[in-house]
């Protein structure tokens, strides 16, 4: 039987960032429903942050790019835009962290 090992701190504090970046950009479009593309963008957010993207982080990264457009297309408030692109950058210090660690 093989047992996996859990990760390491530096990648559990990634995570959590990155949990709590979600949680941030998921918050301002509540905030602020009114925003284009409200109910779009939180379903997709929904999904980025459900079970099997955490497991799966390149779905998760795909949802991303899928929230990207979507706010882009609908012109969302530059706070909305920039809230996105710290989710990204959370998500690639998780990558890196994942990386350094193998």
């Amino acid at each position: 039987m093989v047992f996996i090992t859990e990760p390491t701190a530096y990648e559990k504090t990634a995570l959590s960032d990155l949990q709590g970046a979600w949680g941030v950009l998921r918050n301002s479009i509540v905030e602020n429903f009114g925003v284009p593309a409200s109910e779009q963008l939180i379903f997709h957010i929904d999904e980025a942050m459900s079970w099997e993207s955490v497991r799966n982080l390149k779905q998760m990264e795909s949802t991303l790019l899928i929230i990207h457009n979507i706010a882009i297309q609908n012109d969302v408030p530059e706070e909305i835009i920039e809230l996105i692109e710290d989710v990204r950058q959370d998500l690639e210090l998780v990558f890196e962290e994942i990386a350094s660690a193998k």
